[in-house]
């Protein structure tokens, strides 16, 4: 069976350095908020290219502390509007309807899924506060249209960069790029943890110290509250591991664009849409680096059947996501609401097998499969 994603073959690949960074830990006798967190807080707001890192305690944490760093200092309140792509994973719109803020919906552009840049100042009113983008399934969401709308209507830009850790935009990296950025570590990331973890990079200054309070209890020093906080800290183990799995993260992507050009250059099947076929930034040979393919999608009608097809034939996959965040019950208000392209998306997406452990027989099979299919 090749699976989705061999998490113990790429833990394994970090050994013994894994295992000697949790026994550093254990053995130090401090847990929470020590060396590891303050290193780890420095070494990765440096690879992003950010004054400040922020560890947290999940993804969703890490959006949800922004936002209400912002209503903590006046910029936002309850009621106002932050724009937010349509097809995306729920915790992007949970941490906009946790704050009582209200998401704005905007369709993705079919070629990349990500938000359509030229849809999103028709969504703008006197109440837009925000536009929180998502470079989602590793690919860069950023474009000179946003950037436009955001300076013209002097709205903050917020990254969700959950899942494009070492991903770029031009000469920067994805989660510098916006006023600030939510990142999530949890293990299938790129760059995983051994469990939940996430962080908020950002170059404000005030910001940064209203989320380390906010996170931390609402306090600055101990026992001393200035906001209604919340626990939401990343704890040493955790940014133990994550130290050891930075070091190798460039090098983890450069794999798995490999594996992202070899799917793209000999999947050939007329019934199978490949992702943004002709843009070469997208491969290895691009400087760019405007993809990290966290996730391999394709795109067919008969995703279904296909997907059974490769179950039967000893391949993994998974589909992300199968029910947009408009149509589940948790947004039961939404139910009613027409998002024609996500839904297409949600309908139609699968999921391949990457990552860095992947053999050359691995990624063989899978071509082969797909092409008799």
């Amino acid at each position: 069976m090749i699976k989705f994603l061999d998490l113990k073959a790429i833990n394994d690949s970090f050994e013994p350095e894994l295992s000697q960074a949790i026994h550093r830990v254990v053995s130090s006798g401090w847990y929470i908020m020590g060396d590891e967190v303050n290193s780890f807080e420095k070494e990765y707001a440096e690879y992003i290219g950010t004054k400040y890192c922020i560890g947290v305690a999940n993804g969703l944490d890490a959006l949800r502390l922004i936002l209400r760093a912002y209503m903590e200092s006046g910029f936002m309140q309850e009621g106002d509007e932050i724009i937010v792509p349509a097809n995306t994973y729920i915790a992007t719109l949970l941490a906009i309807t946790e704050n009582r803020l209200v998401p704005v919906l905007v369709e993705p552009d079919i070629n990349t899924y990500n938000i359509d840049p030229f849809l999103i100042e028709e969504k703008i009113t006197d109440r837009t506060r925000g536009i929180m983008i998502v470079h989602l399934y590793g690919q860069n969401a950023m474009h000179p249209e946003i950037q436009r709308v955001v300076d013209k209507y002097k709205v903050k830009l917020i990254e969700d960069n959950a899942q494009a850790h070492g991903c770029y935009y031009g000469n920067k990296r994805t989660g510098s790029l916006g006023h600030a950025a939510g990142h999530s570590f949890y293990p299938g990331k790129n760059l995983g943890a051994l469990g939940d973890a996430g962080a908020v990079t950002t170059n404000d200054d005030q910001l940064a110290e209203i989320i380390r309070a906010l996170g931390n209890y609402g306090s600055r020093q101990k026992y001393i509250h200035y906001y209604k906080g919340l626990n939401s800290r990343l704890d040493e183990i955790q940014a133990a591991v994550l130290r050891v799995k930075l070091k190798r993260l460039d090098a983890d992507n450069l794999r798995r664009r490999e594996i992202a050009q070899w799917y793209c250059e000999n999947i050939k099947h007329l019934n199978i849409i490949l992702p943004n076929y002709n843009n070469s930034s997208l491969f290895t040979l691009s400087f760019s680096h405007s993809h990290v393919w966290h996730i391999f999608v394709i795109h067919t009608i008969y995703r279904d059947k296909l997907q059974k097809y490769l179950s039967q034939n000893g391949i993994q996959t998974l589909i992300h996501y199968p029910v947009p965040p408009h149509k589940q019950s948790a947004y039961i208000e939404w139910n009613g609401l027409s998002y024609p392209i996500t839904e297409k998306i949600h309908n139609d997406v699968l999921s391949l097998p990457i990552s860095q452990v992947m053999s050359k027989d691995d990624k063989i099979k899978v071509v082969e499969s797909i092409n008799h299919f």
